[in-house]
């Protein structure tokens, strides 16, 4: 019986000796499940913290796009800023002799470049032209004035172009002319308020002048010595109430005729042109307006 009773503890304990093994190795499992669960858990975490961080990064950049977006829409609408004291050279544009100063609310000529030889000055609110404005710049060829609210034009202000072929002052607020520079060719004073009294005598007595526009005045007659190169004349509504057998042709020469003229323009005038026949003997066509 004593014998028996350390062999059974022996064996008892080789018994649990080796059945340890086992047991550690599955509480060794268990372990690392938590420990995967726990990492698993972190990362789950971490992840869903980074698209977070990036859904919220786009919700700003699309705010800031959007505001961006926005802004250059209210940049665009607002008007750019017309400070007529700035060199004019940036206040209007500059290109090859040629200067444009178009819709920039400019009350004055701006000082031009010595070398200026065409000058678009459309649409502004220029006021008045003196013979300071182009009395250093004789290489202008064009001047363009449409569109703006001169009243008045100083004696020579142009006398000095000697070069100027075209000059417009359409849609101006003119009651009378000024002295033309001589080599001008096409001069258009449109929808002004000239009467016949503010057009001196030789006004066009310009040898090298084709094209004449005065339509839209308050001319009572037309125009004396009409130059012998008019090809096209504007007379449409004016308050023309006579003409006279010389005031195109010539009426002591029957065989004149004026070979040049191709257009003549006096509709809207309150004269009736059957009456004066004898005065378009020299035109090769007849004058548009009234007969009857």
């Amino acid at each position: 019986m004593k014998i028996l009773q350390p062999t059974f503890f022996l064996f008892v304990f080789v018994s649990l000796v080796k059945s340890a093994p086992p047991i550690q190795q599955e509480s060794l499992k268990f372990y690392d499940y938590d420990t995967d669960v726990i990492l698993g858990s972190l990362i789950q975490q971490d992840y869903e913290m980074k698209i977070k961080d990036k859904r919220k990064d786009e919700t700003n950049i699309s705010s800031n796009t959007t505001l961006r977006l926005q802004g250059d829409d209210s940049e665009r609408n607002v008007p750019p800023t017309k400070d007529t004291n700035l060199p004019t050279c940036l206040l209007c544009v500059c290109l090859s002799g040629s200067v444009y100063c178009e819709e920039i609310d400019i009350e004055a000529v701006p000082p031009l470049p010595k070398e200026t030889a065409y000058l678009y000055a459309r649409f502004n609110k220029i006021k008045r032209i003196a013979v300071s404005d182009f009395a250093d710049i004789t290489t202008l060829r064009r001047i363009d004035f449409s569109g703006n609210q001169i009243e008045e034009i100083e004696d020579g202000a142009f006398s000095k172009l000697l070069l100027l072929e075209e000059l417009s002052l359409a849609e101006n607020r003119l009651v009378k002319l000024p002295v033309l520079p001589p080599k001008l060719t096409t001069f258009n004073a449109n929808q002004n308020r000239i009467k016949s009294r503010g057009i001196k005598a030789n006004a066009f007595k310009l040898t090298n002048l084709a094209y004449l526009y005065l339509g839209h005045n308050a001319l009572e007659s037309v125009p004396l010595n009409l130059p012998e190169s008019l090809r096209i004349l504007h007379l449409q509504y004016n308050n023309i109430t006579t003409i006279t057998d010389d005031t195109f042709c010539k009426s002591n020469n029957t065989r004149y005729i004026r070979t040049s003229m191709d257009e003549i323009r006096m509709e809207g005038n309150p004269i009736l042109l059957a009456k004066h026949v004898n005065a378009f003997s020299c035109l090769r066509t007849l004058p548009v307006g009234t007969y009857y």
